[in-house]
């Protein structure tokens, strides 16, 4: 089985990785765009988009595709777009609850096959001030509420309720779980 990771994501790469699968890595070069108003139901249709982007050139190989997110006070938040941007993000987050969306998807279109869903976890960040916040800020301008789990010397996130892989942006659990009803089909 030939499987393709439809993303660059240093995160998800080392997640694959670490469960042992072989896969290449061919990210997407769609535009991400969605419309959808609930979370969940933007990181799914991300997800599906970046998926068939890849499988449209190789149609033989399983590819996976995922898109994650930060919810907080009636806001999507995704990756800051500048400095300022990720200053904002981290004003909002800070001392709050927020939850994050990871949508995942599975396809092979030669084999006519695909499972889509999506994990959500909850997560209270700490109450950081504003020096601390600025010398934050810049520091994860690659990923989703603008922090990261994951870095040891990030001190924003006191707390998550839920898979700490989907806060990182791929839910270990929930993949695997999909993956095993994938190869069934």
């Amino acid at each position: 089985m030939h499987i393709v990771l439809a993303s660059k994501s240093p995160r998800r790469i080392e997640i694959l990785k670490q469960l042992g699968i072989k896969f290449d890595i061919i990210p997407a070069q769609c535009e991400e765009k969605s419309f959808k108003k609930r979370p969940s139901a933007r990181v799914t249709e991300l997800s599906l988009q970046k998926a068939f982007d890849v499988a449209r050139k190789y149609p033989q190989a399983v590819v996976i595709g995922a898109d994650t997110l930060v919810y907080c006070k009636g806001e999507v938040i995704g990756k800051p777009k500048n400095l300022q941007d990720a200053k904002r993000i981290l004003n909002k987050l800070n001392n709050s609850w927020q939850r994050v969306y990871t949508g995942v998807c599975i396809l092979c279109l030669a084999e006519h096959k695909m499972l889509y869903g999506y994990d959500v976890s909850a997560c209270k960040a700490r109450h950081l001030s504003s020096k601390e916040l600025t010398h934050l800020a810049g520091k994860h301008m690659d990923k989703a509420g603008a922090y990261a789990v994951q870095d040891k010397e990030d001190p924003f996130i006191e707390r998550i309720v839920g898979s700490k892989t989907n806060v990182v942006g791929f839910p270990v659990e929930f993949f695997e779980k999909l993956f095993k009803e994938f190869r069934k089909l």
